[in-house]
Formats: C-alpha cells, sequence, structure tokens
C-alpha cells in the first residue's frame, strides 16, 4: 500500500497539474479524489489553488469555450452543455460565449458547412441536407444557423 501524501504534497502536485493547463472544480476535486485526499483536505487544497489563482472557473470557461470552438468547432450549445457537465456557473457560461467573437462564429459555421457538403457529394439532395443537419446538431449550432446553411448550400444545387 502507497503512503498517502500530505496535504503540502498535494498542493504542490494541484500546481503542476493546474499550470500544465487551466482546470475547473470539479477536475482538480477528482484528481484529488484519485489521489485519496480526505474531504477537508480536498477543500483546503482546492480553496488555496483558487486563492492563489491557479483555478478559475471563469478564465477556465472561456479557455474552454475559445478551445472547442477554434479546434473541434463546436457550437455554442454544445459548449454550454459541457460546461454545464463540469458544474460551471450559468454567469461563466455566459461570460465565456459572449466572448466568442460572433462574425468568427458565424464563418466557421459557414466554412464546416461547405467542408461536409462537399464530401456528401456523392448522394442525394435529401440525404446531403440530413446528414449536414445531424453532423451540425452533434457539434452543437444552433438549429435556426443550421437551416440557413441547409438552405444557402442546397440553393447552389
Amino acid at each position: 500500500m502507497k503512503n498517502p501524501l500530505t496535504v503540502t504534497e498535494a498542493l504542490e502536485k494541484l500546481r503542476t497539474y493546474c499550470v500544465y493547463q487551466e482546470r475547473c472544480h470539479k477536475e482538480v476535486k477528482n484528481k484529488l479524489y484519485q489521489l485519496d485526499m480526505i474531504p477537508q483536505a480536498i477543500e483546503q487544497i482546492v480553496g488555496t489553488l483558487v486563492a492563489e489563482n491557479y483555478l478559475n472557473e471563469s478564465r477556465f470557461a472561456q479557455q474552454f469555450a475559445h478551445g472547442k470552438f477554434s479546434i473541434k468547432h463546436w457550437g455554442k450549445i454544445r459548449i454550454t452543455k459541457e460546461l454545464k457537465a463540469r458544474n460551471i456557473s450559468d454567469y461563466d457560461i455566459q461570460k465565456a460565449l459572449k466572448a466568442l467573437d460572433t462574425d468568427a462564429y458565424l464563418t466557421k459555421i459557414e466554412a464546416i458547412s461547405e467542408k461536409k457538403w462537399v464530401q456528401l457529394s456523392q448522394i442525394s439532395v435529401q440525404a446531403k441536407k440530413e446528414k449536414l443537419y445531424n453532423y451540425l446538431v452533434y457539434r452543437g449550432w444552433e438549429t435556426a444557423l443550421i437551416y440557413e446553411q441547409i438552405n444557402r448550400l442546397s440553393a447552389k444545387n
């Protein structure tokens, strides 16, 4: 059996963990549970990390939203759902979504819609529309924007 970590050792480990990439409270608590820390120690460590600005849920939400939007091409619905799953407050979620550039957001859905539409060139228009719709819904784009793209692309053909 391994020796449990002291609060100081665990705090050092978690500082490194938080420096590597932005983390939310839930991820940090899960990591501490994996390290077999008791609940009082977990609360103390999380409090210290917040006080030292290693943990900041608002900053986490903004970086998460920006990263998932620009790298994974997620829409606001999927980003919101994933942030809620990490127990991020509605206030921080709204703030993070507002930080996404509206022009870039619309440009992104156009670009990924066109790319997917071209990939689906061997099937009927109706099947293309359905597949494009499902593709964009899975990535969390708003229904109104999806229909706009489908209408725009199908009008070209």
